[in-house]
C-alpha cells in the first residue's frame, strides 16, 4: 500500500528563525523525523513512499541520496574499508517518489498533484511526517476496510499539560479543567484514504479543512481513537522531548525494534 508524505512544509524554521531544513529533517537521535515516520510504515509492510516536497525539497532529496546504511545498521567491514558486509538494512526494499508539491501549497493541494500516482491504489495512506506513535496501523486500516467510510484518521489525546477554561458571557472564568479529564480529541495526523477523497478537495484545497469536513457531515469519515504512544512535533520543546526519549532509550515509537526477523543482506 502506497505512502503519501506531506513534507513541504516550513516547520521549526518559523519557530526558531534559524533552522532552515523543514521540520520533517528535524533529527531525533541519529535520523531525521520522516525517517522514523517511514520505518514505521515500513515495519507493517508498506514500502512504497511518496514525498510531497516543497519548502527545503534540496535537504530532503540530498538526504536520501547519500543515504549511509551504516549509521543505524550492524557491519562487518573488510579489506581495510574496500568492503563493506551490511548485517542489517534500513531503506534497500523501500521506494521513494520525490514529487514538487509546490512551496506554498496546502496540505490537500498536495495530495491533489500527486493523485496520479496513487489512481490504481483504491486504499493508500497519508501522513503529516512529523508524528510519532506506536498505534497498531494493521488494526487501524483492517476496521477502515471493513468500513464504508472514504477516509480514516488517528485520533488522539491532547497534550495533557494544556488547561480548557469554561467562560460565561460577562468573561469570567467559571471552571478549568485539565484537557485530559475532558472526552476532546485531536487529529493525530495519520491517515487511511479511499479514491472518493479527491471528490472533495477543491483546487488549492486543504486535506482536513476541507475534505475531511465534508466526509464527516456525510458520516463518511472514520477515527481510530488511540490513548497510547502518539506524539506531535509542534514545537521545539516537544522535539526535544523525543530526543530525550530517545537517549535514554525509551523509543516506543520504534516497534521495528522488537521486530528480530531481519535477514542480513548481501554485501555492498
Amino acid at each position: 500500500m502506497k505512502v503519501v508524505l506531506f513534507c513541504g512544509g516550513y516547520g521549526l524554521r518559523m519557530r526558531d528563525g534559524t533552522t532552515e531544513v523543514p521540520k520533517p529533517m528535524i533529527m531525533v537521535g541519529h535520523r531525521p523525523l520522516i525517517w522514523h515516520v517511514m520505518r514505521y510504515y515500513a515495519h507493517f509492510g508498506h514500502d512504497e513512499f511518496i514525498l510531497c516536497l516543497g519548502y527545503g525539497a534540496h535537504h530532503i532529496k540530498d538526504y536520501f541520496l547519500n543515504y549511509r546504511e551504516t549509521a543505524s545498521n550492524d557491519f562487518v567491514l573488510r579489506e581495510g574499508g574496500r568492503r563493506i558486509d551490511l548485517l542489517s538494512s534500513d531503506i534497500a526494499d523501500w521506494t521513494i517518489h520525490f514529487v514538487d508539491t509546490g512551496v506554498d501549497s496546502a496540505i490537500g493541494e498536495r495530495l491533489r498533484r500527486v493523485r496520479h500516482l496513487v489512481a490504481d491504489d483504491d486504499v493508500f495512506l497519508a501522513n503529516y511526517s512529523d508524528v510519532l506513535t506506536d498505534a497498531p496501523l494493521p488494526i487501524m486500516i483492517d476496521r477502515f476496510r471493513d468500513s464504508d467510510a472514504t477516509a480514516s484518521l488517528l485520533a488522539a489525546r491532547p497534550d495533557p499539560s494544556f488547561h480548557c477554561v469554561d467562560i460565561d458571557l460577562s468573561g469570567r472564568i467559571r471552571q478549568i479543567r485539565a484537557a485530559s479529564d475532558l472526552d476532546l480529541w485531536v487529529n493525530g495526523g495519520f491517515f487511511v484514504l479511499r479514491q472518493g477523497v479527491f471528490d472533495h478537495i477543491p483546487k488549492g484545497g486543504d486535506l482536513v479543512g476541507d475534505a475531511c469536513t465534508a466526509l464527516a457531515e456525510r458520516g463518511q469519515l472514520l477515527s481510530y481513537r488511540y490513548t497510547g504512544f502518539w506524539h506531535p512535533t509542534d514545537t521545539i520543546k516537544e522535539r526535544n522531548n523525543l530526543e530525550t526519549l530517545f537517549s535514554h532509550g525509551e523509543r516506543p515509537w520504534m516497534v521495528w525494534e522488537n521486530d528480530s526477523t531481519r535477514a542480513p543482506v548481501p554485501a555492498t
